[in-house]
């Protein structure tokens, strides 16, 4: 045996809060906003802005989520691994993929800065408006799913793919 399988795994964190159970209506909401957002976009171009904005997030329940949600979807997990370097490995993309994953990163990171034209423009190109339109609600739900995620230390690893939905 190695030295990695007799390893012991730090312990689990526990939740500082059960958020969807204090606040049914809003969980609800939530879960409903999400499904609007999703509405005509491709699963695995859906799974693959989501994986994104959670790694910019550091959420990791919903990166744990996305990520199996993703692969069976279809997705591939050259894909999924090279999305945090995606800069660097655009060709494992589409040109479309490519400008929803540089608008998440600008709609993420809104507080650095504002999401620039030509970021905008470049996701114009590939979506029509209805799409973007989409796009930019699937965005900004991911965003708060990681935030309520985060700050309640939702416990990563547990979820199957189709459990919420």
């Amino acid at each position: 045996m190695s030295n990695q399988e007799n390893a012991e795994y730090a312990p689990e964190h526990t939740p500082r809060l059960a958020w969807a159970q204090h606040a049914p209506e809003v969980y609800k909401a939530m879960v409903r906003l999400d499904g609007a957002a999703r509405k005509g976009l491709d699963a695995r171009l859906f799974e693959l802005v989501k994986i994104r904005a959670s790694q910019l997030n550091h959420c990791a329940y919903c990166l744990d989520m996305h990520t199996k949600d993703a692969l069976a979807a279809g997705e591939s997990i050259a894909r999924i691994v090279q999305l945090s370097a995606w800069e660097e490995s655009k060709h494992f993309y589409t040109e479309q993929e490519l400008a929803a994953i540089e608008l998440t990163e600008a709609v993420t990171v809104l507080t650095d800065s504002f999401v620039p034209d030509e970021v905008y423009e470049r996701a114009a190109k590939h979506f029509d408006e209805v799409q973007l339109t989409q796009l930019i609600a699937s965005i900004i739900v991911i965003n708060s799913w990681n935030r309520f995620a985060v700050t309640t230390r939702m416990v990563p690893g547990h979820y199957t793919p189709g459990q919420h939905g």
